[in-house]
């Protein structure tokens, strides 16, 4: 008696550098039981091809144009529930990782890591399962400390935190403001908090603390 073979693992790959889709593609293409559907360079183009297209991972980048990764996560875990989306970053996971956890991330991989384990990590996701890497389970442990010892950029609220690495990166509050979808006085009143939590007075000594602390590709 014949089986039916299994449905390939179909991957959605977000990333806003071009070289960057072709080689997960050709990692991914490579694998047995998986097969690349799609490839978007911001949330735009994710949302076009899960219209056509049905998909079971999605590979996302955190450093994205328009919506950053964390943002598209919220976005996307209450658009499509069912959809694993997996974060594949070169933000160590000091920086990103426990956001993008609690954002509904199945799992966050480095850019730096061996093309072996991002390939056993989607097997995992498809399954229905969180691929947790030893690496990034240190780091986890690491970060469970008391509210206390937090850094500052720890304690921002996800949308705060956007606004910091929006500020930094140089865009002016009408190009946040229209990116995060919000209005130039909301942005005001996000830089005002960070400001105060944060300790720093202008947006210079801010983009200093995000380049120090590695918040910026």
């Amino acid at each position: 008696m014949n089986m039916k073979a299994a449905s390939p693992i179909r991957v959605l790959i977000a990333d806003d550098h071009r070289i960057v889709r072709r080689g997960l593609q050709h990692i991914l293409n490579a694998s047995p039981g998986i097969t690349v559907v799609g490839e978007a360079s911001d949330y735009n183009g994710i949302t076009d091809i899960l219209r056509e297209q049905p998909c079971d991972v999605l590979l996302l980048d955190i450093s994205m144009p328009g919506k950053d990764g964390i943002e598209i996560l919220h976005l996307l875990k209450k658009r499509e529930p069912m959809l694993r989306i997996m974060v594949l970053s070169s933000h160590g996971p000091e920086q990103f990782a426990v956001r993008a956890l609690k954002a509904g991330a199945a799992s966050y991989l480095t850019k730096d890591g061996a093309p072996d384990e991002l390939v056993e990590a989607v097997r995992v996701v498809a399954r229905g399962r969180k691929y947790i890497s030893k690496g990034l389970a240190e780091s986890l442990a690491n970060h469970v400390i008391e509210e206390d010892d937090l850094m500052p950029h720890e304690q921002l609220s996800n949308r705060e935190f956007q606004t910091v690495r929006m500020i930094a990166s140089g865009q002016t509050r009408t190009e946040i403001a229209r990116n995060l979808s919000i209005s130039p006085k909301t942005v005001s009143v996000y830089r005002s908090r960070v400001f105060e939590k944060m300790g720093v007075r202008t947006n210079a000594e801010l983009t200093h603390y995000a380049i120090k602390h590695r918040l910026l590709e």
